[in-house]
């Protein structure tokens, strides 16, 4: 009897001990859950930050590039703006008729009708012709200085937005027709080309 007795209770004692075990593992798992939970909220709130950290770099790189294509449409107007403005300067344009035809009426106000024949041609076709050239000379430096800016423009912008070659090309035209420009405007006001004919 009494050896049935202490089987029993050694019984017992494994089973409360298995149970004091299990009662210490099941305490050590929800120690570590709960251990783990602040690190991963830790891990959301990082990925969270980093993500919109890189959602926030997206923004300044799309102003820079809208920021370029505006810079590159402004660069091709003003190409095209110096090129047809060194075509002005070559063709003439209704600034220069109006300023020659209001010369050669103050010429003629001004000159009488006793004056030689050299004095009347100066003032009333000379001074006219003078400042047609002198308007067509205006047009041709305008035109030169728009396109070296247009050529120049890239040196002082954005390093990584290279200029469109149709932009260059149109520019450099600017240049070569305001440098042809001012050239004959020079020597048309200088009377070194189509001077005035002699009287004598």
């Amino acid at each position: 009897m009494g050896t049935k007795t202490d089987d029993v209770a050694g019984v017992e004692t494994g089973a409360e001990a298995k149970s004091d075990e299990e009662t210490v593992d099941v305490t050590k798992t929800t120690d570590v859950t709960k251990a783990d939970e602040p690190a991963k909220a830790d891990v959301e709130a990082d990925d969270q930050a980093v993500a919109e950290d890189e959602e926030g770099d997206d923004l300044p790189e799309a102003e820079l590039e809208a920021e370029r294509d505006a810079s590159g449409v402004g660069q091709g107007a003003a190409a095209v703006v110096s090129a047809g403005l060194g075509i002005v300067s070559l063709t003439g344009s209704w600034v220069s008729t109006v300023a020659a035809a209001r010369e050669t009426l103050t010429g003629q106000l001004q000159t009488s009708s006793s004056a030689s024949v050299a004095t009347q041609v100066r003032e009333v076709y000379g001074d006219a012709w003078s400042v047609t050239a002198l308007v067509g000379g205006l047009f041709a430096l305008v035109a030169l200085i728009v396109g070296v800016v247009v050529l120049a423009r890239p040196a002082f912008g954005a390093p990584g937005k290279p200029q469109a070659p149709w932009i260059k090309s149109v520019a450099w035209a600017g240049v070569a027709l305001g440098v042809v420009g001012l050239l004959l405007a020079i020597a048309k006001y200088t009377d070194l080309l189509l001077g005035l004919p002699s009287t004598s």
